[in-house]
């Protein structure tokens, strides 16, 4: 019994994370063990310090549920957010609060094949400027872009490593557990688990960024395929434009829609002469990271080429939309990532991409929000897959201080 009530703890851990505050009788329904069962170990993590009692729900007649919600540092976990530029790091509680600022260092995975222990020494280095003590850390979660075995700990893009996965390769570095998986569908289950998507059947997640990602969520579930590659949205062939894609093929929605190819039609702009108070000089020295927030921010302040920019990846993106929503007919689309930021320019333009190409009576429900989570989303979500994973990553944490 010894063994399956430790179970069931960390099943409550697990459910607490996830909903942030639950009643007994809540918890009971989820763990689907009897209420009494469910009380004597809630009330045993209260006294071992690992849930706290958090006041009572609102009263609906009767008498008001005692709630309960996880102690914020009773664990940690380190979220680590890859994109092709830019690599984010930053612990994080059971809260999802950060414990010490967000760490970010250029790292361009393509051309960096020592990319590895590049982002490995610098999870070591959170870790210590964090003051978190290693064996309070459930594990370490990274989302990253391309083709990723998350079962295997393989990312069949980027970057490259011949000593192993990427998993064993920065467990066997940090003692830690690694969880690795593609930047959308993890954006998609922030999105899920504590953002817009919350309680939603059918959403498509799009992930605004140097590429045009997509997370599905179907029947209230991610749905990562076969093979855990779904969602190249930004791979779909779009355009007769010759353009080649970062994946070897051309036309692609990337093309013509990523942040990549605002920037670059941004040069080509501003070299033809276009008024704006953009600068082709300061975008040409600029990093990718900096010439995109460069130009989101014009359009914020109203300048008219940024906003044409702007408006035409957004119509492109609402084309590729329209073709989702004939073939899923989800409830909800959501703008996430690290474009959303300029998710207001992009709506407009993406409903009329819709009202253009889609079915009326198809698209008549979609609802196209903007993601409160923001860019905030895949570090959450890096965090998300960790403690999906929790009872595996307590196995593999013993495992891995065993070999040590």
């Amino acid at each position: 019994m010894a063994g399956k009530t430790q179970l069931y703890r960390k099943r409550i851990i697990n459910h607490l994370y996830f909903s942030r505050m639950l009643s007994c009788a809540e918890v009971s329904e989820k763990i689907e063990k009897s209420l009494s069962l469910t009380t004597k170990i809630l009330n045993e993590l209260v006294e071992d310090g690992y849930v706290i009692e958090t006041g009572h729900a609102p009263s609906s007649g009767g008498r008001r549920p005692q709630m309960y919600s996880l102690k914020p540092d009773i664990m940690y976990t380190v979220s680590v957010a890859m994109d092709q530029f830019v690599t984010r790091l930053v612990v994080m509680d059971m809260q999802n609060q950060h414990i010490g600022k967000i760490e970010s260092i250029e790292l361009n995975l393509a051309s960096n094949p020592g990319a590895l222990d590049i982002i490995t020494d610098k999870i070591n280095e959170v870790i210590d400027k964090s003051g978190t003590p290693k064996n309070k850390i459930a594990g370490i979660g990274i989302s990253m872009p391309g083709f990723i075995d998350a079962k295997e700990g393989i990312n069949y893009s980027f970057p490259g490593n011949r000593q192993g996965t990427i998993t064993a390769f920065i467990e066997n570095r940090t003692g830690i557990p690694v969880f690795i998986d593609n930047d959308s569908s993890l954006i998609a289950l922030a999105e899920l688990k504590f953002g817009a998507a919350r309680n939603k059947k059918n959403v498509m997640v799009i992930n605004v960024g140097w590429g045009i990602g997509l997370g599905m969520i179907l029947n209230n579930a991610l749905f990562r395929g076969d093979d855990g590659f779904a969602g190249e949205f930004s791979h779909i062939p779009l355009f007769q434009n010759g353009k080649l894609c970062s994946c070897g093929k051309s036309g692609c929605l990337e093309t013509e829609a990523a942040l990549t190819a605002v920037i670059e039609k941004a040069l080509e702009g501003l070299a033809s002469g276009r008024t704006s108070v953009l600068k082709k000089s300061a975008l040409e020295v600029s990093s990718p990271e900096d010439a995109g927030d460069a130009i989101i921010a014009a359009a914020a302040k109203g300048d008219r080429f940024a906003v044409e920019l702007l408006s035409e990846a957004g119509y492109n993106i609402g084309r590729g939309i329209a073709i989702l929503i004939h073939l899923l007919n989800p409830g909800l689309v959501v703008l996430s990532g690290r474009g959303s930021s300029s998710g207001k320019i992009l709506q407009a333009p993406i409903q009329q991409a819709l009202n253009e190409h889609c079915i009326p009576r198809l698209a008549a429900n979609t609802e196209i929000i903007i993601s409160d989570l923001g860019h905030e989303a895949q570090l959450i979500g890096s965090a998300a897959l960790v403690m999906e994973k929790y009872e595996k990553g307590i196995t593999r944490k013993n495992k891995i201080q065993e070999a040590a």
